[in-house]
C-alpha cells in the first residue's frame, strides 16, 4: 500500500452494504428456450443468458412469488377457510372444497409442490385480503427486489391478464431472494407432502411435479409452469461443491435437458473463489494500519480459471491523524472500502473497520456531533493498495 502525499480528497458514499455488479460470462452451448438464464445465487452474477430481459408470459412460477409472501406474512400457522371463488378456480387443482379448512402451511406445500391454482388464490384471498390486494404486495415486492421488468396481475399465473409477465433475469432474482428463506428452501426440495383432511379418513398426499428432483442429482429445488399462451416454464436451482445455481427457462420445450446441460456447464466451467476473507485484511503494510483493518464479511466470486488473473484490488483508506493513530470517539466507521475488479468492471465494493469497531454506537453528544459523524461517512483521504490475484 503506497501513501498519497497530496491532499487529494476522495468523495466516496459509504455504504455498509455489499455491493454487486455481476457480469456475464460466454457459453459455447445453446437452449430451446425464447427465454434463458443461468445464475450463480450468491453473488447474482449471470454466467449465461438469452433473452433474459424480454418480457414473457411466465404461467405457474408465478406461484414462487406467491409462496414467499404467504411464507412472509407471518400467518403460516393460520387455517384458512376455502372460499367458492377460490374452490372454482380453473387449471391445475388441490381439489379443494367451499369451506373446508385447511392450514396456509398446507397450501403452500400444494402450491409449490402440485401447482394448485385453487391453493393460489385461498392464499391470495387470506394474505391479501383479495386478489387485487394481494397483485399489490407481489408488485411491491417485486420492485422491492429489483424485479424492473414484470407485472403481476394474478397469485396463479393463468392467461386471465394481458398484462401479467416478467424476464428470465427478473425471474431468477425473485428465485435468489426467495431460496435465502430457509422456509422456502425446505418447501421447494421437497419431493412428498402428506395433507391431513378434517372429517376424511384419508390424506392428501402431494408429490412434486418438478422432475428436476429426480432427474438432476444436484437439484435442490425449483417450479414448473405451463399454460396454452406461455408454453413450458421452468425455475430449478442446484448445489455442487459449495456453488448454487438457478437457472430459468421460458417457453422451453426441452426444458428438462435444457436445464440439466446449463447446470453442468455452470458447475463444468466456474469455481467460487474466495476473493477476501472475513477478518484482518492482512496487505495492508502502513504502520498505523497494520494489523487494524478488518472486513466484515467473506466475499466469494464465481470464476473461470482464465478469469483469476484478471481480477484486481484496491484499498481507500481514510488519512490517520497526525498522531498516526485513531482515538475511539473519531473511528470512522467505516474506515475504508474495499474494492474488486474482473477485467476492470467493479464486482464488489465491501466496507472496511479499524480494530473491529464495524458498529456505530449510538450516543447523546449533540447535532454537531451527529453531523460530523456524518461527513466521516462521506470523506476520505486516499491510502490506496493495489492488488492481483
Amino acid at each position: 500500500m503506497k501513501q498519497i502525499n497530496s491532499p487529494l480528497i476522495y468523495i466516496v458514499i459509504c455504504t455498509l452494504i455489499l455491493a454487486v455488479f455481476p457480469q456475464e460470462a460466454k457459453a459455447e452451448f445453446g437452449v430451446s428456450a425464447k427465454a434463458a438464464v443461468l445464475m450463480e445465487q450468491s453473488s447474482g452474477r449471470v454466467l449465461y443468458g438469452r433473452n433474459e430481459h424480454r418480457p414473457m408470459r411466465i404461467a405457474s412460477i408465478t406461484k414462487i412469488m406467491t409462496a414467499i409472501l404467504a411464507i412472509e406474512s407471518g400467518k403460516m400457522q393460520d387455517t384458512v377457510t376455502i372460499t367458492e371463488h377460490a374452490a372454482r378456480t380453473e387449471g391445475s387443482s388441490l381439489y379443494l372444497k367451499p369451506g373446508e379448512k385447511i392450514p396456509l402451511t398446507d397450501l403452500v406445500y400444494g402450491l409449490m409442490l402440485r401447482s394448485g391454482n385453487d391453493s393460489a388464490v385461498a392464499i391470495a384471498e387470506h394474505v391479501g385480503g383479495s386478489l387485487d390486494g394481494f397483485a399489490y404486495l407481489m408488485n411491491q415486492k417485486a420492485e422491492e427486489i429489483g424485479m424492473k421488468h414484470t407485472r403481476f396481475r394474478n397469485p396463479h399465473g393463468l392467461d386471465t391478464h394481458e398484462d401479467h409477465y416478467s424476464t428470465a433475469y427478473d425471474m431468477a432474482l425473485l428465485t435468489k431472494y426467495a431460496m435465502n428463506n430457509d422456509m422456502f428452501k425446505d418447501i421447494s426440495a421437497t419431493k412428498v407432502y402428506r395433507s391431513e383432511q378434517t372429517g376424511e379418513k384419508w390424506d392428501r398426499v402431494w408429490r412434486n411435479k418438478n422432475k428436476m428432483l429426480k432427474l438432476y442429482e444436484n437439484a435442490t429445488g425449483g417450479k414448473t409452469g405451463y399454460t396454452k399462451r406461455a408454453k413450458r416454464t421452468l425455475v430449478s436451482t442446484a448445489e455442487k461443491d459449495g456453488m448454487e445455481l438457478i437457472a430459468v427457462t421460458l417457453n422451453d420445450p426441452d426444458d428438462w435437458e435444457d436445464h440439466r446441460n446449463m447446470f453442468e456447464w455452470g458447475f463444468h466451467s466456474f469455481q467460487m473463489t474466495e476473493l477476501i476473507k472475513e477478518g484482518k485484511v492482512s496487505s495492508i503494510k502502513d504502520r498505523g494500519y497494520k494489523g487494524k483493518v478488518e472486513a466484515n464479511r467473506t466475499f466469494s466470486y464465481p470464476l473461470m480459471k482464465e478469469e483469476i488473473k484478471q481480477i484486481s484490488s484496491s484499498i481507500h483508506l481514510y488519512k490517520l491523524p497526525k498522531s498516526g493513530e485513531w482515538k475511539e470517539e473519531d473511528i470512522p466507521k467505516p474506515v475504508g472500502r474495499y474494492f474488486i475488479d474482473l477485467n476492470g468492471l467493479r464486482i464488489a465494493d465491501l466496507p472496511l473497520y479499524y480494530d473491529g469497531k464495524a458498529l456505530i454506537k449510538p450516543h447523546n453528544d449533540g447535532i454537531w456531533t451527529t453531523f460530523k459523524d456524518m461527513l466521516n461517512q462521506l470523506f476520505f483521504a486516499a491510502r490506496e493498495h493495489n492488488g492481483s490475484w
